[in-house]
């Protein structure tokens, strides 16, 4: 990893730069993809799965003997995990429900709002190097919760055609009502248009590489809602001596091998802790399996050396890490400043990997800046809020002047003429 000590604050922005790909790299090659879907339907989707994914398919759709062959396929152990964290994601969901908002403005203008669902929403679920069959939970258990009609999701096959089988259970389990053997650009253009197999839906969740991020933000243009633009994972960690260097370095580690394009920052004011975390990860490093995809996302990742608190915050601010670990003896100074994260971690016992699986809160989450203007998804995400207003004749006696009176000024006359009617009505019956 790369150490910086007490880098200048004007020099933060380049320091604080994402391992990633400009938009205008990759525009180009989701462009081309998405007008030959839109035109091409099934046989452009199935085009590219053959040359992205190596796998020549004959039907997109996932028939349901492969989702009961699945099923069958995954250990008890894991559907027990499975299980817990699922009743753990819905508990911290189902409690994020509210209630209608009703109020009278004005005697006899009565306004309130309720949330409706979303009908039709399409989730994204890569494969690749890491099948991410938990993020199935994540987004199926909150759709089911706030009464989505149809929940599509796509995710690349292997080269024999296949999807992970615990990616087709999890599914099933929450209420997924069809799966696709579609990833990459040509997955989030086959749900943005529709294709003979593939409906259109309204809004696309789920994280990706760049490519998808940049496709969803693509499909913004036709109509399409998206959760938010999420990319390649990252982490940033706060401590000082009370933490554990052996844990700070799992966690560092943890988010490192999700994919070469990943970053981890360690933010500190002990130079102390610093070495001793650069030399964990060192160890740790040396037995992971994803050794390779780690190390080099590491060569993209920074220790980075404060002189106060007050610095740190500012800088981690700057940066709205996507994941944000606090392990320090003065806690509640950053749980106080934070403002831009996309989720908290807080202590020696609470790694990232919780909120990744199990702890009951979302893990589809703003990467690249994002966090400051974003939230990570949450039942709302499934919902959308639409206001009612019902107005007595005694109510339309106190408001219609106003009405009249704004509507004229901005010379919107027939604006003026639907209450001036009414009134004229009123005062004549």
């Amino acid at each position: 990893m790369n150490k910086i000590i007490n880098p200048d604050k004007k020099n933060w922005q380049e320091l604080l730069k994402r391992p990633t790909q400009s938009v205008s790299d990759i525009e180009q090659t989701v462009n081309t993809i998405f007008e030959e879907v839109k035109h091409g339907g099934d046989a452009v989707v199935q085009q590219y799965t053959e040359q992205f994914d190596k796998a020549k398919l004959s039907s997109l759709l996932v028939t349901e003997d492969e989702i009961l062959k699945a099923s069958k396929s995954v250990s008890e152990e894991l559907k027990q995990a499975i299980a817990l964290a699922k009743a753990n994601i819905e508990t911290f969901h189902a409690a994020q429900k509210t209630s209608r908002v009703e109020v009278e403005t004005m005697p006899g203008v009565q306004c309130w709002q309720e949330k409706r669902p979303i009908q039709k929403v399409g989730l994204y679920i890569p494969g690749g190097t890491a099948p991410l069959f938990s993020t199935i939970l994540m987004l199926a258990v909150p759709a089911r919760i706030a009464g989505c009609q149809e929940i599509v999701l796509c995710t690349p096959p292997n080269k024999d055609g296949e999807v992970n089988p615990t990616i087709l259970y999890a599914a099933s389990l929450c209420g997924v009502t069809q799966v696709f053997k579609v990833g990459g650009i040509q997955a989030i253009a086959a749900m943005t248009f529709g294709t003979e197999s593939i409906p259109q839906v309204y809004k696309i969740f789920g994280p990706g590489n760049q490519y998808v991020t940049v496709a969803k933000q693509l499909a913004t243009k036709h109509n399409v809602a998206i959760d938010m633009p999420a990319g390649p994972s990252e982490l940033l960690v706060v401590a000082d001596d009370m933490a554990k260097p052996a844990f700070v370095a799992s966690d560092l580690l943890s988010q490192a091998e999700h994919g070469t394009d990943s970053q981890v920052i360690l933010v500190s004011t002990s130079e102390n802790l610093i070495n001793a975390v650069e030399n964990q990860i060192e160890s740790q490093l040396k037995v992971l399996p994803r050794k390779e995809i780690a190390e080099k996302s590491i060569a993209n990742s920074k220790l980075i050396l404060v002189e106060d608190d007050e610095t740190a915050i500012d800088l981690i601010n700057e940066y709205g890490p996507e994941h944000f670990i606090v392990c320090v003896a003065n806690e509640n100074f950053y749980l106080d400043k934070i403002q831009n994260a996309g989720s908290v971690f807080i202590g020696n016992y609470t790694p990232e990997s919780a909120g990744d699986y199990a702890s009951g809160t979302n893990h589809t989450l703003p990467t690249n800046g994002y966090a400051k203007q974003y939230s990570g998804v949450n039942l709302d995400s499934f919902m959308k809020s639409m206001t009612f207003q019902k107005i007595s004749e005694s109510g339309m006696k106190k408001i219609g002047n106003a009405i009249e009176l704004m509507a004229e000024a901005e010379g919107l006359q027939a604006h003026k003429n639907a209450v001036t009617l009414r009134l004229n009505y009123l005062e004549q019956n």
